[in-house]
């Protein structure tokens, strides 16, 4: 993989767990068909053969329903029962952040923890700018793949609409070969 194909995967999967889409991103994703046939077959056809007020009320209410009423993508949430949210320092994400130089304010944000998938895949595109190969490699052994691959792999018999079912398989394959990716940089930068 190369840094490009990995700093636009981890924008895209960034902004599109941070919340519902507008009709800039359905306008944004329909013209992108090299990133519609990444995500599946079935996401191509689905925004082929639908206008855009058709899929931009399903993707938010599938969103919706998927994300905010039924779980969080939140990363404490899935891997803790009890539904808290640990905050500075005592978290260990934010912890892992604040050791590589990743600024968070989250007044600056609608997303209510710093654990929350969408602000992991901003950070993991900011260690890939800054060719931080042990960092990104760290955080995915001890965090995305962790809890997001399960999670994904859970998520997908709750999606409705083509496009969230194909972003599940996408990111579960997107992190395992990130993952493997990493790996092969961890030892090649070590002999």
């Amino acid at each position: 993989m190369n840094k490009e194909y990995r700093l636009y995967i981890y924008a895209f999967l960034s902004r599109t767990m941070a919340g519902t889409a507008d009709k800039r991103y359905i306008s944004d994703l329909r013209n992108n068909t090299d990133l519609l046939e990444l995500l599946g077959e079935d996401t191509k056809e689905w925004f082929l053969n639908n206008d855009d007020e058709t899929i931009l009320d399903a993707l938010n209410e599938d969103f919706s329903s998927m994300y905010v009423i039924n779980t969080q993508a939140v990363e404490s949430f899935v891997l803790d029962a009890k539904n808290e949210t640990l905050v500075g320092l005592q978290n260990p994400v934010m912890n892992f952040y604040y050791k590589n130089g990743f600024e968070l304010n989250m007044d600056q944000s609608e997303l209510m923890a710093p654990d929350h998938l969408s602000i992991e895949f901003a950070f993991m595109q900011t260690l890939v700018f800054r060719d931080e190969y042990k960092p990104q490699y760290e955080f995915l052994k001890e965090h995305l793949f962790n809890w997001v691959v399960p999670y994904m792999i859970g998520m997908k018999s709750m999606a409705l609409t083509p496009f969230y079912s194909d972003l599940c398989d996408f990111i579960v394959e997107f992190i395992v070969a990130d993952f493997e990716y990493c790996s092969a940089e961890m030892e090649n930068r070590s002999e």
